[in-house]
């Protein structure tokens, strides 16, 4: 039996990196351009922009980007006051970041923005087509939550 070679045209992995790499790339140029936000640094702000205050941990989990890119976006963001750090009560080594005034006032110029976006790139599917995909992302990213390696 003859082995199975690899086709990346193909290989599911490696198209969801390179949709994913061309829709971040689009948008980032926009956020870079217009609000001075790299990509891992608007992720923060839209985590946080959704309501409560979260420990760089749980930002971590919530963005899936690895503790230095959130490190960097948080310190990154801290410096131009638009999140705040304050002391967690339970774990003194860690910080609760959230949205300053002026950073939840940016957050709400970006959001028509970011729908705006959102907005082009759905024109490509019809509404089945979205809820198709919706559910196979959801799909994929469970599986490679359960995948063990």
């Amino acid at each position: 039996m003859a082995a199975k070679t690899l086709n990346l045209g193909e290989f599911l992995p490696y198209r969801l990196s390179i949709a994913s790499n061309a829709v971040s790339s689009r948008i980032a140029a926009e956020y870079q351009s217009r609000f001075g936000l790299k990509i891992p640094e608007w992720r923060l702000m839209a985590v946080l922009g959704e309501g409560r205050p979260l420990t760089q941990r749980e930002l971590v989990a919530a963005t899936r980007m690895d503790k230095v890119t959130v490190n960097r976006a948080a310190k990154a963001l801290a410096d131009r006051q638009l999140i705040a750090r304050q002391a967690h009560e339970a774990d003194g080594r860690s910080h609760h970041l959230e949205l300053t005034a002026a950073g939840r006032s940016l957050y709400d110029a970006i959001v028509p923005a970011a729908l705006a976006s959102e907005a082009k790139l759905e024109a490509a599917l019809d509404g089945g087509e979205r809820a198709a995909l919706m559910a196979i992302l959801a799909k994929l990213t469970s599986a490679a939550e359960d995948y063990g390696g």
